[in-house]
């Protein structure tokens, strides 16, 4: 599925991402003071400018609330009632009879019942969770008064049956015992109550404060210069903390968001004039700005999430992967500015931006200089590790320049770092989806797609051979000639390949498939040249449906541009001088060529095609064919849509002189043995 564009400006999606990235910042003002322990003040004099708090640090804190709750005691609730129920089924089951044992046995068991239910009976799983816990004592609440009770007093039902057997005296048979069923009247009366035990819990939690002295309106905090203490770095931190949870008025608020949409359209705008002076070809294309300023929004989508909601840390969101598919789509300056933007924009939402725009730069440069083509996955994997690399070198360096202390390194960084390369290897999947959304073609595609045994280069090969092993040579030409202007050579390259498959429609009828007989010889020289030109809207329908990628389809179409069959034109108006001339059934439908590496492939094809009909391939005759090629060709306005210069085109034509006297060098004659010459002669 490719996405539709229609007629929608180039300039609403500018405005659009930018409004969108707008209203996702965080509305709450920065504080504008970076600070480090053990680093001097590096601004003015700072007062107070209200009463704040000192907060302690969340581990203080922590620390405080875990010694707090060792003293806390869980609340269990006795209920008084079970232990007279019980005692009343045991009288009632005797004088029923169904307890058939004399009655010191029931005096015995009652006896033993009282203190087991007045110290407690809880569950088993209640007991084993208190042990867990290393809980020594409980509060257990009767008739809503609670009593400190060890947790050695307390029985199970177990136990309890066990203590009575254990503990009856010794004129007691401890079978009869058994035989009254003693675990019928155990029932546990002790309850965890957690909506008590929570609310106390609770109550203690809050009790731990969470500052440990005051600053006052207008006190000195810090000046220039001052080493950065630890008792100063508290006060610095819980001024920021303070500021950036204070709840500000409306007016404070609009001039934020007007702030915070200045500075992110002022960034746009520097990306629209980034492409308006540089790189106009993908300005004006909706769809590769389109594409460029959804790389921008989607990562500013990804930090919002990450920061606003505390899903992860930051760095663990491949940021390098937008230079990477920029790069494999278009160029490295592009890959690199684009780069740039969204690290700046998502720096004014990240936490220590400073810290964040220095490792997420670095990273940027190292896929620009590491990554000039993404055409295999070891290059990939290659890349992704020079990222890992600067990312964990920088950060060390950054830590030790600001905290001097390896101790104080946070050594998670570098697993999140590890997550990151791991996410940049998804990109090769990342590429393909891309390319099937927009059309795009990767080194990668180009690399399978020029290997000939694919299925429509094996056809083209068996059902036209001539045209096959032309395309070859075209293909040879062409990359060469590409690569010397600074061009595309894997794009060409693949492009050549393919540009001539409509011939397998009429394969006979092109010159490099005859052998005897030439089928243009029955037929008039419009039907040949209209055979001749199907050749190009054939090849369009075979590559459509083959699916190939558009950027291929282009060389397709534009191979013979708006150019004419000269051939045939010239034997029309030379047989019929007289005749008025239908141009249009004599040229190619076009377009002409538009980039560089569809203009070499025309001039390559043509040489190419034209050099087969040289009588001799000496130096001279090779320059003379390419040079009058290529300038009939300029002199048709074939290449006024291309950006092609002067020196590209001679740069081409050296080229081109120099790979066909390689291609139609004279080989040396083999000698023929002396007996095999004399033999010959008897």
């Amino acid at each position: 599925m490719k996405i539709k564009y229609r007629t929608i400006p180039t300039v609403v999606f500018f405005v659009l991402t930018a409004v969108v990235i707008a209203y996702l910042f965080p509305r709450e003002g920065k504080f504008r003071y970076q600070f480090y322990e053990g680093k001097p003040w590096r601004y003015e004099l700072l007062t107070a400018p209200s009463d704040f708090p000192i907060y302690k640090t969340d581990q203080e804190i922590k620390t405080e609330r875990d010694s707090v709750l060792n003293t806390f005691e869980p609340y269990y609730r006795k209920n008084t009632v079970i232990a007279t129920d019980e005692m009343e089924k045991l009288k009632a089951s005797f004088h029923n009879g169904n307890i058939a044992v004399s009655l010191p046995y029931i005096h015995y068991i009652e006896n033993s019942l009282t203190p087991l239910y007045r110290n407690g009976i809880l569950t088993h799983d209640d007991l084993e969770t208190l042990r867990k816990e290393n809980q020594t004592r409980i509060k257990l609440l009767e008739n809503n008064i609670a009593q400190t009770k060890h947790v050695s007093d307390l029985f199970t039902v177990r136990t309890a049956y066990e203590f009575i057997i254990n503990n009856a005296p010794a004129n007691l048979n401890t079978d009869s015992l058994r035989s009254c069923n003693i675990d019928n009247y155990l029932t546990e009366n002790v309850f965890y109550d957690k909506e008590t035990s929570t609310k106390v819990k609770e109550d203690l939690l809050q009790s731990v404060p969470i500052a440990n002295g005051m600053i006052q309106a207008g006190e000195r905090i810090v000046d220039r210069g001052e080493i950065i203490d630890n008792q100063t770095y508290n006060v610095l931190r819980s001024l920021k903390i303070v500021h950036e949870s204070k709840a500000i008025g409306s007016r404070q608020m609009a001039l934020i968001a007007g702030a915070q949409t200045m500075l992110v359209f002022g960034l746009i705008l520097c990306f629209w004039l980034y492409l308006h002076s540089f790189r106009s070809a993908i300005l004006y294309s909706r769809k590769n700005t389109f594409f460029l300023l959804l790389c921008i929004l989607g990562g500013c989508i990804l930090t919002e999430l990450c920061v606003h909601h505390h899903l992860f840390n930051v760095y663990i969101l491949p940021y390098a992967i937008i230079p990477i598919v920029v790069r494999t789509f278009f160029d490295s300056r592009t890959a690199l500015f684009t780069h740039l933007i969204v690290v700046l924009l998502c720096s004014l939402m990240a936490p220590y931006p400073h810290e964040f725009l220095v490792l997420q730069t670095i990273a940027g440069m190292v896929v620009t200089f590491s990554l000039k083509d993404l055409s295999e996955r070891s290059q990939l994997i290659r890349c992704a590790f020079f990222i890992y690399l600067s990312y964990a070198l920088c950060y060390v360096s950054l830590a030790m320049y600001l905290e001097a202390d390896l101790n104080k390194l946070n050594r998670l960084m570098l697993l999140y770092f590890s997550i990151n390369f791991i996410l940049l290897m998804f990109t090769y999947i990342l590429v393909y989806m891309l390319e099937k959304t927009f059309g795009y073609v990767s080194g990668i595609t180009l690399i399978e797609l020029s290997n000939i045994n694919k299925p429509l280069l094996r056809k083209l090969s068996e059902e036209a051979p001539g045209t096959f092993q032309h395309s070859m040579q075209v293909s040879i030409l062409a990359s060469d000639a590409v690569e010397k202007i600074g061009g595309n050579a894997s794009l060409v390259r693949t492009g050549a390949l393919y540009h001539d498959i409509g011939k397998m429609a009429n394969p006979a009828f092109f010159t490099e498939n005859q052998t005897n007989v030439n089928p243009h010889d029955k037929i008039t020289f419009e039907q040949s040249a209209q055979i001749i030109i199907g050749h190009v809207t054939e090849g369009v329908k075979i590559a459509e449906k083959a699916a190939l990628p558009e950027a291929i389809i282009d060389f397709i179409r534009t191979h013979h541009g708006r150019g004419k069959t000269k051939y045939f034109y010239t034997m029309f108006k030379n047989n019929y001088p007289n005749k008025s001339i239908d141009e249009e059934m004599f040229t190619y439908p076009g377009p002409n060529p538009f980039s560089k590496e569809t203009a070499v492939l025309m001039m390559a094809d043509s040489v190419e095609a034209a050099s087969r009909s040289l009588k001799s391939h000496s130096e001279e005759d090779i320059k003379g064919l390419v040079f009058g090629i290529i300038d009939s060709q300029l002199a048709d306005g074939l290449y006024k849509d291309t950006p092609l210069t002067f020196r590209d085109v001679e740069n081409i034509k050296s080229i081109f002189i120099d790979k066909l006297k390689i291609m139609y060098h004279t080989r040396i004659s083999y000698p023929v043995p002396s007996e095999n010459r004399s033999n010959g002669a008897r």
